[in-house]
């Protein structure tokens, strides 16, 4: 069995094409096997313009009187404090969220562990193709796609489903599973 203590999944939606428009994010921490805390907020995004919406359903009026990253960030920053990797499905897009946002308000983002959890179901299980309804799809994991809530909670059970595979740690988190 993987063994590690604690991760935490991540999940933004974004306004617009910027990496720093994210209007909502949710978190998702595992310890030992199972999800033990979830947070998600809204986000009040450097600018009105919504190109997303019809993905996500979240418009300007929805955000207008939300924080902004920079004024939540220290609230969830410490929700990543011991974890030992940070998930995302499409890692590269939620990290380059984060960091985006981070620099832009000023802020550090968490140690840069991550793993990806399409490039997982692909070299795990050969799910193609790997979008993360796919993939819930093949896991049976309930999904309200484009849900920063609800994607996080289903990234943090596919980790949780790996977990179960015997791989080790190391070769959990080798660069090949990262981003």
């Amino acid at each position: 069995m993987l063994k590690f203590n604690r991760f935490a999944a991540i999940d933004f939606e974004t306004a617009d094409y910027g990496r720093d428009s994210a209007c909502a994010v949710s978190v998702v921490i595992a310890e030992n096997g199972k999800v033990v805390e979830k947070a998600f907020s809204l986000i009040r995004p450097p600018r009105r313009e919504f190109v997303f919406s019809y993905l996500h359903g979240i418009t300007w009026r929805d955000v207008a009187k939300k924080p902004t990253f920079g004024e939540l960030w220290p609230e969830f920053r410490e929700l990543f404090d011991g974890v030992d990797f940070i998930a995302a499905h499409n890692a590269s897009f939620d990290r380059g969220v984060l960091h985006a946002c981070c620099s832009i308000h000023g802020h550090t983002p968490p140690p840069d562990k991550y793993l990806c959890t399409m490039k997982l179901a692909r070299r795990l299980w050969n799910v193609y193709p790997t979008k993360l309804s796919d993939v819930c799809r093949h896991f049976r994991i309930p999904l309200r796609h484009h849900d920063a809530a609800s994607d996080a909670l289903a990234c943090a059970k596919i980790v949780l489903e790996a977990a179960v595979t015997g791989i080790p740690v190391s070769a959990f988190l080798a660069k090949r599973y990262a981003s």
